[in-house]
């Protein structure tokens, strides 16, 4: 058993399948699932995990050149939007029907239990070279 790092098998396995410009949507647990990319559910309870704890720590695993936000997070959302303009490079912002349509190339989705709305990212994976 692993010692450290995400624990979740599903999670770590999808993880190790990604490669360089494929994307991974961190979601609120309100975010429609497009069909057709591999999805983790975490989501236990309203809140729980949530999307900061999720997007923590996705991103001490990935390496991220990149990402999208609804533009709609900065009025809706301030505290997830400060977490995403700190934590999240080159990322830029579209509405939130637009988010909806770019999620569908995602490659994975993680769905977190975070009930606030538009706690919501498509990140962009870089390589580590």
């Amino acid at each position: 058993m692993k010692k450290a790092g995400i624990l979740n098998r599903h999670l770590a396995g999808a993880i190790a399948e990604l490669g360089h410009g494929d994307g991974v949507l961190v979601c609120d647990a309100g975010m429609p699932i497009p069909a057709g990319p591999r999805v983790v559910d975490l989501a236990f309870r309203a809140g729980v995990p949530s999307f900061a704890e999720v997007l923590g720590g996705l991103l001490d695993e990935l390496v991220v050149e990149g990402g999208t936000a609804a533009g709609e997070v900065r009025a809706a959302n301030p505290d997830a939007a400060a977490l995403l303009a700190g934590r999240v490079p080159d990322l830029s912002y579209v509405t939130h029907e637009e988010l909806k349509a770019l999620s569908a190339s995602a490659r994975l989705v993680v769905r977190t239990g975070e009930a606030r709305p538009f706690a919501n990212v498509l990140l962009r994976c870089g390589v580590f070279f």
